[in-house]
């Protein structure tokens, strides 16, 4: 697709993206605070109500699903409009702020139903952040560095998304906080005044620092998403993107679901465990913007390949490790695969998208990424009770799907057909 022309850069990163990727590391940050605090609050009998005969994790388990579901749903509509309108800055910023908001909220909820209210409100307002956010950084990239871009981007977020926990569990363990005047707040209120503060000073970030590109126009009312590709080449190469980012998502997320049975067989703390989680995002964080960069002069899709090839046996080995340093070393390999498939995946689906579509179009690979989580979450649940690598096996062979998909579906992107 055509790109606005380039504004001022630091090393080599359009100053929009830059901004738009330190605002997306607070907003990550402040977000990645609640996967910690909110099953602690649930269970510290805080909040009440009827809970429908309900454990109190499962019902942890249901306020964090419900900002995916409630995202992964909103995502295409919020896309949509954003390029009906021709707007970015504004659905993001109106997002942030929504987001800021309703994470100052948690402090005075006091029931379940708010916790669920809640979070489903958090996840339509993420949703109008990240479709506009990915399509201004895709509209403000040229092809040359659309890979660099997106690394970049996502980097960014992942630190702020490992950061969090850390963070959070330190607040949480250090509170409660005396503020003078007699006032005091708990670890949790303080945990969700931050996570307040760092979507609003993501807000202020974007509102000083990014515009929106000055070619951007609205859309036609015509649906931007499509099922077949319009050369008749088979799937829309979107689309197939999409499909290998859930494959790649689940694959990720396989182990989140089964810790007790991970921290079981490898004799080991969770601590160790969320050593084991992170070191697939540290790695994740550090190779995004050097594998974008070379996939701007290299090409989309061998890295996209090669990635989805390094998932097969990272994840099949998850299962067969036995002791924490070979799973640490499994997911930091698995974090390197997924690199070399996830910046590529979105500059070349942003290749792809139509002028004043990024918002609608990308929002394929974004609710790929989310309903990716929750299948390697579902799969591992459920298939960890015919054996421990079992999971791992199903992952494998997904992946090895995905290879075969991203090779007889999607082409590298020529200028020629832009």
């Amino acid at each position: 697709m055509a790109s606005s022309p380039p504004s001022s850069s630091f090393l080599g990163i359009d100053s929009r993206v830059l901004a738009l990727a330190v605002a997306r590391m607070a907003d990550a940050l402040g977000n990645s605070f609640l996967i910690i605090v909110l099953p602690l609050y649930v269970s510290s009998g805080t909040v009440a109500g009827g809970a429908f005969g309900l454990s109190t994790s499962m019902i942890a388990g249901i306020v964090l699903a419900l900002f995916g579901i409630a995202s992964s749903l909103t995502q295409p509509l919020a896309g949509r409009l954003s390029d009906r309108f021709g707007e970015r800055k504004r659905f993001v910023l109106g997002g942030l702020v929504v987001f800021s908001l309703v994470n100052l909220s948690f402090v005075w909820a006091s029931q379940y139903w708010m916790l669920f209210g809640l979070r489903v409100l958090q996840g339509i307002a993420a949703a109008f952040t990240i479709t506009a956010s990915l399509a201004l950084v895709n509209e403000v990239s040229q092809s040359s560095s659309r890979g660099r871009h997106m690394g970049t981007y996502n980097s960014f977020r992942l630190v702020g998304f490992g950061a969090g926990p850390l963070l959070a569990s330190l607040l949480v363990e250090a509170g409660p906080f005396a503020l003078g005047g007699g006032v005091e707040v708990t670890g949790f209120q303080a945990t969700f005044g931050v996570a307040a503060g760092a979507a609003l000073v993501s807000a202020v970030l974007v509102g000083v620092l990014v515009r929106d590109p000055d070619d951007i126009i609205p859309a036609p009312r015509r649906v931007a998403i499509r099922l077949w590709d319009p050369a008749g080449r088979g799937l829309d190469p979107i689309l197939a993107l999409g499909l290998a980012t859930l494959v790649m998502a689940a694959c990720f997320a396989m182990l989140s679901a089964i810790e007790p049975e991970v921290n079981a067989r490898l004799n080991q703390t969770p601590v160790l465990f969320a050593v084991e989680f992170v070191a697939l995002i540290a790695v994740l964080a550090v190779l995004q913007p050097f594998v974008g960069q070379a996939s701007d002069s290299v090409g989309r899709k061998p890295f996209i390949v090669l990635g989805l090839v390094g998932l097969v046996p990272t994840t099949v080995l998850q299962g067969l490790v036995t002791v924490p340093w070979e799973m640490i070393a499994v997911r930091g390999a698995q974090g390197a695969a997924g690199a070399m498939v996830f910046a590529p995946a979105l500059a070349l689906a942003g290749d792809y998208t139509t002028r004043g579509q990024s918002g609608a179009q990308l929002s394929v690979l974004t609710v790929s990424f989310g309903l990716g989580i929750a299948a390697g979450q579902l799969t591992a649940g459920y298939f960890v009770q015919y054996g421990f690598g079992v999971p791992f096996a199903v992952g494998g062979v997904m992946a090895a799907g995905a290879v075969l998909l991203v090779v007889t579906q999607v082409r590298e992107w020529d200028p020629a057909e832009a």
